[in-house]
């Protein structure tokens, strides 16, 4: 659901970050939220899967790690739109790897989900531990599944297949699936020198990253999938499914 805010007059379209809702306990959660000018006026447009109350913020966020890499700007944009979060002194830690977790977390954050309560129901998620809620909401969302033992392996590392996986799952919700034109998987996946390697499970997911450019190969014109996800690539990743499904 489309939500539109007129901003005042005088207030500076660029100092606003990004829309929240404003949850009955002061909490605020990240929306999926771009501004917009119409007819000399300028409204921040707010999606959003629930009706709520909403805001507008202005949450400037800069890690000092990034100020070289090559991720500065999606780092940087998802940390002042409160999707991502540091590791601790204005540290990114651009280069570590992120867990399967911290990966869930994101994309409920990123996609503005409200987060359930309760029982994960993966047997190696507790309900004290801070992803619980998180990994509960995403799998709510099927935005993702747990192994054949019934465990997430949530301090696991992802590769960029099973990443790929939740992507493809989040783009149905925000819309970006839809606006795919119809193309094979074996044409969308074609010139990649390591497409042998995708499995049965993931080419579906793998092919739509690739057509909407959500996902990039690595050099060598390789999809690098059994690659674990690094948290620079998270956040660009994140940013590129909010940019091109017209939310940001």
């Amino acid at each position: 659901m489309e939500r539109t805010i007129a901003l005042p007059e005088g207030v500076d379209p660029s100092k606003i970050t990004t829309g929240v809702v404003v949850e009955p306990d002061g909490i605020v959660r990240h929306v999926p939220t771009r501004v917009e000018q119409r007819d000399g006026k300028y409204y921040a447009i707010i999606n959003s899967l629930t009706n709520s109350t909403y805001s507008v913020v202005w949450h400037p966020l800069t890690f000092s790690d990034v100020s070289n890499h090559w991720a500065k700007q999606a780092v940087n944009d998802m940390g002042s739109r409160m999707v991502i979060n540091g590791t601790g002194e204005d540290q990114f830690s651009p280069n570590d790897n992120i867990s399967r977790a911290e990966f869930a977390a994101i994309l409920v954050r990123g996609l503005g989900l409200r987060l359930e309560n309760g029982a994960s129901g993966f047997v190696d998620v507790k309900e004290s531990d801070w992803y619980n809620d998180a990994v509960k909401t995403a799998a709510a969302c099927q935005l993702v599944q747990g192994f054949e033992d019934g465990m997430f392996r949530p301090n696991g590392t992802i590769t960029r297949e099973q990443a790929m996986t939740m992507i493809a799952r989040a783009m149905k919700i925000t819309g970006l699936t839809d606006q795919l034109a119809d193309q094979n998987i074996v044409d969308t996946l074609h010139g990649y020198k390591d497409v042998e390697a995708v499995s049965d499970w993931s080419a579906s997911s793998v092919a739509a990253c690739v057509q909407a450019s959500v996902v990039t190969g690595k050099p060598g014109q390789l999809l690098a999938l059994d690659q674990f996800i690094t948290r620079a690539e998270a956040a660009a990743i994140m940013e590129r499914l909010l940019h091109k499904s017209g939310l940001i």
